[in-house]
């Protein structure tokens, strides 16, 4: 079951809860029915629970309650229980004022928060009767007067807890983080025609490609630096093909690579990147600055096109970037555009992997420390569910923090993305072998 409430809302939603907790989809009337007795199956004794409804105006609301559910027929006391409502991503609250009727345990209905609101009173209608036993609400800020439920859904409330053991072990020292450097720093390709790997990014609009370049970019300076043009928007910032290169430190010598930044793929026909714009990229043809057309990719009489690209200006390597909060509401024409991309990308033997942004945004222990990444589950679930969107392995998905609202440096913060950058030159090597592989097999043939 795939959850209708964004990952923005979800931690709304958490944060007015006690402790670090997760939410777990028990209930969805669209798949198991707009009846008391289907949500009665599924959810009793599953408390503490958020009961969520949806209109056909866009409204999102419900509530919570600390009770488990049953059908005892029964009021129950919940000095915790409150009503919500969403005003864009904005939580609006609304607690309970007699806490004795603050749930009823009703057998012939949906979630019964006293008798203010009801989901599913009678199939798939809401009862509405505000200032009964809660803090007044106006219809039409609660659910825009329209009480017909397109969706209704039930998640259970988790402590959301670390594992044990981290599931990949990572060293949180500077000492790892210089030696990373060092690494980086060193690498040189194994073909000797090409002095710099090239490393094209691809990703939706705002998933964190060009910041990707920016956090790169800073932990070699030595500072927070926003070269590449990053932020919020709907549409992509960037709009032409870019190539950036990494100086080891303000006066020093270029790293060995090369990052390609491209516009961010959309949903939409005809808006974002074109498809046809990535093989050309791939395949060496496209110059530095190319000016992106969504109704017109370039082509062969294009200014400034390599008609016979040599290995140097190929990309040796494809890295995905996907948001971390928006991986689990991927609109299937945007996943479609991905799998696009990763055909495009095999049939020229171009090593990949996937880099998950956002991580701490995503998860509430990731946020409160970032080398808990690989302790928590719900970042674990994440990359998985990455791995199988975009059919790679998951050893070729990694977490990623970007620097965003940072003001210094941080260690964990270089270590994700250093490790990241070091992937990606092991994973280049990779192609870079094959290359010579068939270079030599056709030279015995």
């Amino acid at each position: 079951m795939n959850s209708n409430l964004t990952s923005v809302q979800q931690r709304a939603l958490c944060s007015e809860l006690e402790g670090r907790v997760k939410l777990k989809l028990l209930f969805k009337a669209s798949i198991h029915g707009f009846t008391g007795a289907a949500f009665h199956q599924r959810c009793d004794a599953r408390g503490p629970s958020i009961s969520v409804g949806y209109n056909s105006s866009g409204h999102v609301f419900g509530g919570y309650t600390s009770a488990p559910f049953s059908q005892t027929g029964q009021y129950v006391n919940d000095q915790k229980a409150f009503l919500f409502t969403f005003k864009g991503d904005a939580l609006l609250k609304y607690p309970t004022t007699y806490s004795n009727y603050a749930v009823k345990m009703a057998g012939n209905s949906g979630p019964y928060f006293g008798e203010s609101l009801i989901l599913m009173n009678g199939g798939a209608a809401v009862h509405s009767n505000p200032g009964q036993y809660y803090t007044a609400f106006t219809p039409a800020e609660m659910h825009g007067n329209d009480l017909q439920l397109i969706e209704c859904e039930v998640y259970q409330v988790e402590e959301s807890e670390e594992l044990e053991k981290p599931w990949r072990p990572v060293v949180w020292l500077s000492e790892r983080r210089q030696k990373l450097m060092d690494s980086v720093s060193t690498y040189k390709p194994l073909c000797s025609s090409v002095s710099r790997v090239r490393v094209l990014l691809v990703g939706p609009v705002g998933a964190g490609k060009s910041s990707f370049f920016n956090s790169i970019n800073s932990v070699f300076r030595g500072h927070v630096t926003s070269q590449a043009m990053a932020g919020c928007s709907a549409t992509s910032l960037t709009t032409q093909f870019r190539t950036y290169s990494v100086k080891a430190g303000r006066d020093g010598k270029p790293l060995p690579i090369v990052l390609c930044d491209t516009m961010g793929l959309e949903e939409s026909t005809g808006a974002g990147l074109d498809i046809d714009d990535i093989s050309s990229i791939l395949k060496g043809h496209m110059p530095n600055c190319y000016q992106f057309n969504a109704s017109a990719p370039l082509h062969s009489e294009s200014h400034g096109y390599r008609a016979s690209p040599e290995l140097k200006d190929k990309i040796h390597c494809v890295v995905f970037v996907l948001d971390a909060c928006k991986i689990s509401i991927m609109p299937e024409k945007l996943e479609a555009k991905l799998t696009a991309v990763r055909r495009k990308a095999n049939l020229l033997g171009i090593p990949q992997l996937a880099l998950v942004t956002k991580v701490d945004e995503a998860c509430p222990i990731v946020k409160d420390d970032l080398t808990s990444v690989y302790k928590s589950p719900y970042i674990k679930d994440l990359m998985q569910d990455a791995s199988a969107r975009l059919g790679l392995p998951l050893s070729c998905v990694l977490p990623l923090k970007n620097y965003s609202e940072e003001l210094e440096l941080h260690v964990p913060v270089d270590i994700l993305v250093l490790s990241a950058l070091l992937q990606i030159l092991r994973f280049a090597d990779n192609y870079f072998d094959d290359v010579t592989d068939r270079a030599n097999n056709c030279d015995t043939k």
